[in-house]
C-alpha cells in the first residue's frame, strides 16, 4: 500500500465533510485531544466534552486510570462520547499496553496481560497476535477507539528507566520488535480500533523519563532506533504516530534545545520526508515535565502545529482546567488568523485526521 490512497481519501473526505465541521475554529478542535475529570457518563465534565465533541471543537478524549470506576460506566461514557458524533467519530483514546502501562486491569474486571518483553519471551508473534485480539476485542466491546501502542522502541539500554523497566520494549533487535507491533496492530485492525506506534525517533537507548524533565538523547540514541517505522510504514499499517519529547542536538536549531515533539527536523524532515509518513502524527502527552518545565502553553502549540504535528495530546493532569481545549483552540485560531502558512498546516492536520476518522467503527 502506498500513502496515495489515503491522500486521495483526506480530499474527498475534506470536500465531502458536513459544513458545521468546516470552519477554522472546527478544524483546529479535530486537532485537540484531552484528558477529562469524571468517571461516570453523567458527570457535568463528561456533559462538557459531548457538548465539544458534538460541536466539533474537540478531536476526542483520552481516559486515565482516574476516569475508570467500573467497565459499565467506561462503557456509557464512550457511548455517550460515539452518539455527541457519529458522523465524526472521535479519537477515544487509553493506554494498554498490557503489564505496568494499563488503564484497565483486573480491578475492574478487565482481563490482564503481560508486559511486551514478557509475551515475546514466551509467544510466537502468532501466539502474541491472539492474546492481542482479545484485548483488542474487548477495548472495542468497551467504546473505545483508539490505544496508544505498540511500543516500537529497541531495547538497547537494560537500564532504561521507562521503557526497559517495565518490559514495554519487545526486544533489541529491530526485526522482533517489528514482528510482535505487526501482530498488535493486525489484532487491533481486526476488532476496528487505530494504534499508535510510539515513541518516534525511539525512546529505547534513553538514559531518563520524559515524563519527569528533559531527556537528551544525542549521546545514546543510534540511527538503527527508525528501522522499525521504517519497515512498518512500508507496510501501509500505521495510524497514528507518536512523537516522544527525546531531544537530540543534531536535529534541533543551534542553540535551542526543542525536543522531537516540537522539532520540524524530526517531524517534517525524518518522518515524513525521509520515511515517508503522511498520515496523522500525535504528541505523546505535552504536560510531560519534559515539555511543561521548558515551554508555555502558546509556544508548546505553535510549536508542535509548524514542526508537523497534527494531534495534540494533553493528558490534562497538571494543573486541571476544564477550559483546556479551549485555551488550545483558541491558540491555534489566532494564530492562523494571523498568519495564512499556519492556517495551512491547521487545514492539512484536519484532512488527516478525518481521512483516519473514517476508518474507525
Amino acid at each position: 500500500m502506498t500513502f496515495l490512497p489515503h491522500l486521495l481519501l483526506a480530499a474527498s473526505l475534506f470536500a465531502a465533510v458536513p459544513a458545521h465541521a468546516a470552519t477554522l475554529e472546527q478544524m483546529a478542535g479535530q486537532m485537540i485531544v484531552v484528558g477529562f475529570q469524571g468517571d461516570d457518563a453523567d458527570d457535568a465534565s463528561v456533559a462538557v466534552l459531548r457538548e465539544k465533541l458534538a460541536a466539533s471543537e474537540l478531536g476526542g478524549v483520552m481516559f486515565l486510570k482516574t476516569n475508570v470506576k467500573d467497565l459499565t460506566t467506561v462503557t456509557a461514557m464512550n457511548q455517550a462520547f460515539r452518539a455527541a458524533s457519529p458522523e465524526l467519530l472521535p479519537f477515544i483514546t487509553v493506554d494498554q499496553e498490557g503489564g505496568a502501562v494499563e488503564r484497565l486491569d483486573g480491578d475492574v474486571g478487565f482481563k490482564e496481560i503481560p508486559s511486551a518483553a514478557s509475551i515475546a519471551a514466551r509467544n510466537s508473534p502468532e501466539a502474541a497476535e491472539k492474546i492481542y485480539a482479545g484485548m483488542a476485542a474487548s477495548l472495542a466491546g468497551l467504546g473505545f477507539t483508539v490505544n496508544f501502542g505498540p511500543v516500537a522502541d529497541i531495547n538497547l539500554n537494560p537500564n532504561n528507566p521507562v521503557i526497559a523497566k517495565f518490559g514495554r520494549s519487545y526486544s533489541a533487535d529491530a526485526a522482533t520488535v517489528v514482528a510482535y507491533d505487526e501482530a498488535f496492530i493486525t489484532a487491533h485492525h481486526a476488532a476496528g480500533l487505530l494504534t499508535s506506534l510510539k515513541h518516534f525517533p525511539g525512546h529505547g537507548s534513553s538514559t531518563a523519563d520524559s515524563h519527569e524533565g528533559f531527556v537528551d538523547i544525542t549521546s545514546t540514541w543510534k540511527p538503527e532506533e527508525l528501522d522499525p517505522y521504517r519497515e512498518l510504514l512500508a507496510k501501509g499499517d500505521v495510524d497514528f504516530v507518536m512523537v516522544g519529547h527525546l531531544y537530540h542536538a543534531d536535529y534541533s536549531d543551534e542553540g535551542a534545545q526543542v525536543p522531537a515533539s516540537l522539532s520540524p527536523q524530526w517531524i517534517t524532515g525524518v518522518l515524513r520526508d525521509d520515511l515517508g509518513f503522511d498520515g496523522v502524527v500525535i504528541s505523546d502527552d505535552l504536560e510531560m515535565g519534559a515539555i511543561r518545565q521548558h515551554f508555555d502553553l502558546k509556544q508548546t502549540v505553535t510549536m508542535a502545529v509548524r514542526a508537523g504535528m497534527d494531534v495534540l495530546l494533553f493528558s490534562n493532569t497538571a494543573k486541571y482546567r476544564p477550559g483546556l481545549a479551549d485555551e488550545i483552540r483558541a491558540i491555534l485560531v489566532a494564530e492562523a488568523e494571523a498568519d495564512p502558512a499556519f492556517a495551512a498546516r491547521i487545514e492539512q492536520s484536519y484532512q488527516r485526521i478525518i481521512a483516519l476518522k473514517a476508518r474507525i467503527h
